[in-house]
């Protein structure tokens, strides 16, 4: 009898092969490079993390000891997690916001692509690049634009040490990501603005929506749900590995670690003390942290049909 059960359920998995096998051919590149390049890493990545490796020895199996010294004796990432969360809470939110405001402003004007050139241009850039411009005007002497500027008004007496006092750094570091946030989310908004159909709004002029405000709460946000989740997916990995603009704009270590994040914990002990298996713990926790937000994100944005 068992037999029978069982070859009957290998006939139906050979004729639900054999009709699609197709399909699973055409999706076999896809699967094979995922597999390889980001589940094979974090899978590797997790095992890691449960020992000692500093990759000159052997690997030595050590079980949670690198989460609790991460979590109960390692002060600076407790620092690190600290501002990574901040800066999160911050810059991710308010990057959020101001790429799809952007986007809404520059899809009611004529001259689309200029501006959407213009905005999407310092994205283009590295984070070092666009950081080293910046500190043009937050350079820490009275000839960087913003200290001559407040010296002249008459606002400051000295100059303002923006990238060496440990009470601005991270207010910097937020104001240059933020000014970089208008990346591929600005241009996912753009694109989700610009395919919504105008008769969309044409029948809601008919059933009453007056104006732009309107169009936009009840026409534009419901049709734009998976650019809008794509863009808040996007905004929480890009706010919880920032990394190259706080090492730029305050060198790493930091004063007093004031702009040390996690991502640049995790560089520190991978490729300075080659320390592969604290490292690997720091960056499951950051990947569980991103995966679980990316969850919750997923949850409140995407449709109940979904």
């Amino acid at each position: 009898m068992n037999n029978v059960k069982t070859m009957t359920i290998s006939e139906r998995i050979g004729r639900f092969f054999h009709k699609h096998w197709m399909g699973y051919l055409f999706l076999a590149p896809f699967v094979i490079l995922f597999t390889i390049f980001v589940v094979a890493p974090v899978a590797y990545a997790i095992c890691l993390s449960f020992t000692d490796y500093n990759m000159m020895q052997p690997a030595k199996f050590v079980g949670l000891n690198n989460y609790k010294l991460l979590f109960l004796d390692d002060e600076v990432f407790l620092i690190a997690l600290a501002n990574t969360l901040a800066f999160a809470i911050i810059t991710g939110p308010v990057g959020y916001l101001l790429s799809f405001f952007a986007a809404w402003v520059i899809n009611q004007l004529k001259c689309k692509r200029a501006f959407a050139l213009a905005f999407y241009a310092p994205s283009i850039t590295s984070g070092i690049a666009m950081s080293t411009v910046w500190m043009v005007i937050f350079s820490s002497d009275r000839y960087g634009y913003l200290n001559n500027i407040l010296l002249n008004l008459g606002l400051i007496d000295s100059p303002i040490l923006w990238n060496t006092d440990p009470k601005y750094i991270m207010m910097v570091i937020m104001i240059i990501s933020l000014w970089m946030s208008m990346g591929t989310g600005f241009l996912v908004f753009l694109a989700g603005l610009q395919n919504v159909s105008r008769s969309y709004y044409e029948a809601a002029a008919i059933d009453g929506v007056k104006n732009k405000f309107q169009e936009l709460i009840y026409v534009t946000l419901p049709l734009m749900k998976p650019q809008l989740l794509f863009g808040a997916i996007n905004a929480i990995v890009s706010s919880f590995g920032v990394f190259d603009i706080a090492v730029s704009v305050a060198g790493m270590p930091s004063p007093n670690y004031a702009g040390h994040t996690i991502v640049a914990h995790l560089y520190d002990y991978a490729f300075i003390r080659f320390q592969m298996g604290y490292s690997s713990a720091i960056a499951v926790v950051l990947f569980i942290m991103t995966f679980l937000l990316g969850k919750l994100v997923m949850k409140l944005l995407s449709s109940k049909d979904e």
